[in-house]
């Protein structure tokens, strides 16, 4: 089939959504991801090729969204924090076990700790921890349709908003805590929200926007009741965008849901998941995401639950450094390359979903790609911020957080050859140097990574896990 007639017949594919519990108030929500219709796939013939229009714009994404990340790290202009977490003791790994039929077979196959002492109680519900069904395995959730480029580009699932429900789709972003979704828009491509259909719609006129790169909405702060299976807030403030940049034209989410600390929301309202945890609607103050590979199917996150089907190991976990991003300390990267592979860093690492690669700044970077032989800056050829090495190179990247290294799969890390029909042996690495106006103490940790690592987020503890993905097998 012809390459572009494949795509045309993959985007006919329509939007489903999806909930199951996986166990009390805890459900799968299903993403998506797509290749953008404005960049087809770079490969063919069975050579990937790099693709620099999508990775270009996802430099101006990263740039952009984080322009003002020192002032947000240093605490300029936070929002207040409403302590959302009240009432929530920090998510452990006795809770996977404890909600397993057989914890000892269980423990025995993962290398996970021993269950905590059933006197141990739950601040919520005043239950013993270990009888708590909330973090459970989940075998049947949905798998979706996964859209892609010459490297993961977009993840995004279904909300449901309004009385009666209108069903709209969202990116799942971690590296921001807005939810905007289209409402009265001109020139917007994709589903838009009713107003007028519903009965618990109200809106307050008041002006907010958000930036992400080139992109940016425009709209009006309103409140609607907004769900995600039976996971529902009333009442949930939104940005209605009424403008939407022509960048999120080519993209097939309507909207999207940041899933960051609600202190750097640009509507200065509670995110939909802090309203979870105020409501109580979860048992676990936590949300887990799985991130497929050039698969159409089995992507996932899921809200107060942890989803056993998806690792082959235990969770390593992280405290944040900043209830602002998911932020955690990042000492250093490795090529794999033998004796002196190591670079020392001492960044501040966000862990962003919503972003597909891995940046660094511009010096760090260029002294990692200096380890590797044969490696050179691309500048002149692609733009600030490329490097070319050896494709043939053996190399086995890896980032380190606090002294333990995680490795990233080559795969994700190569974007593909320079020119398909080159007889020189370079390709594009997928971890990018950022200069001027980009924190020289930022790291942005993008779906490269985290399609080899089950991604935990816990609110009430403060921290962030890795666990390996089944992605590794």
């Amino acid at each position: 089939m012809n390459t572009h007639l494949a795509y045309i017949s993959i985007l006919t594919f329509a939007l489903s959504s999806w909930s199951h519990p996986v166990a009390k108030r805890a459900f799968i929500v299903p993403l998506r991801r797509r290749n953008p219709r404005a960049h087809t796939s770079s490969t063919f013939s069975g050579i990937k090729v790099v693709n620099i229009d999508t990775a270009s714009r996802d430099i101006d994404k990263v740039v952009t969204k984080y322009a003002t990340a020192s002032q947000i790290l240093s605490g300029i202009g936070l929002n207040p924090d409403d302590n959302s977490q009240a009432g929530y003791a920090p998510f452990n790994d006795s809770q996977i076990l404890n909600s397993s039929p057989s914890n000892a077979t269980l423990a025995d196959a993962v290398g996970l700790a021993t269950p905590l002492q059933a006197e141990e109680l739950d601040p919520v519900s005043s239950k013993p921890v270990s009888s708590i069904p909330a973090i459970a395995h989940a075998p049947d959730a949905m798998n979706l349709k996964d859209y892609f480029s010459t490297f993961d580009v977009l993840y995004y699932g279904n909300m449901d908003f309004g009385t009666p429900p209108q069903k709209l789709s969202v990116d799942i972003d971690t590296g921001s805590s807005d939810l905007w979704i289209p409402v009265n828009c001109r020139g917007c491509a994709n589903s838009q929200f009713t107003p007028d259909d519903s009965s618990t719609y109200d809106n307050s006129g008041k002006r907010v926007s958000v930036a992400y790169g080139a992109g940016r909405v425009f709209g009006t702060l309103a409140q609607e009741t907004v769900s995600v299976g039976e996971l529902k807030v009333d009442g949930q403030n939104f940005i209605a965008a009424n403008v939407v940049s022509d960048q999120f034209a080519s993209e097939p989410n309507s909207g999207l849901l940041g899933l960051a600390f609600g202190t750097i929301a640009s509507s200065k309202k509670p995110t939909f998941f802090e309203n979870l945890l105020i409501d109580h609607a979860i048992d676990a103050p936590i949300f887990s995401v799985h991130l497929t590979r050039f698969k159409e199917e089995g992507s996932q996150v899921c809200f107060g639950c942890y989803d056993m089907t998806k690792t082959v190991g235990p969770p390593s976990w992280f405290p944040v450094v900043s209830r602002t991003y998911w932020t955690i300390s990042m000492d250093g990267l490795s090529t794999g390359l033998g004796v002196n592979s190591t670079l020392p860093t001492k960044l501040v690492a966000v862990i962003d979903t919503g972003t597909s690669l891995i940046y660094l700044p511009k010096d760090i970077a260029s002294d990692f790609y200096q380890m590797i032989p044969g490696a050179k800056d691309a500048t002149a050829d692609f733009g600030e911020g490329f490097y070319t090495y050896p494709c043939s190179s053996p190399l086995a990247i890896s980032l380190s957080f606090s002294g333990k290294p995680f490795s990233i799969n080559m795969e994700d890390f190569n974007l593909g050859r320079v020119d398909e029909d080159s007889e020189d042996d370079n390709c594009v690495g997928g971890i990018l140097g950022l200069g001027e106006g980009f924190d020289p103490e930022l790291a942005i940790i993008g779906d490269e990574f985290l399609k080899s690592w089950y991604s935990v987020y816990d609110y009430a503890g403060g921290k962030v896990g890795f666990a390996p993905s089944i992605n590794n097998r």
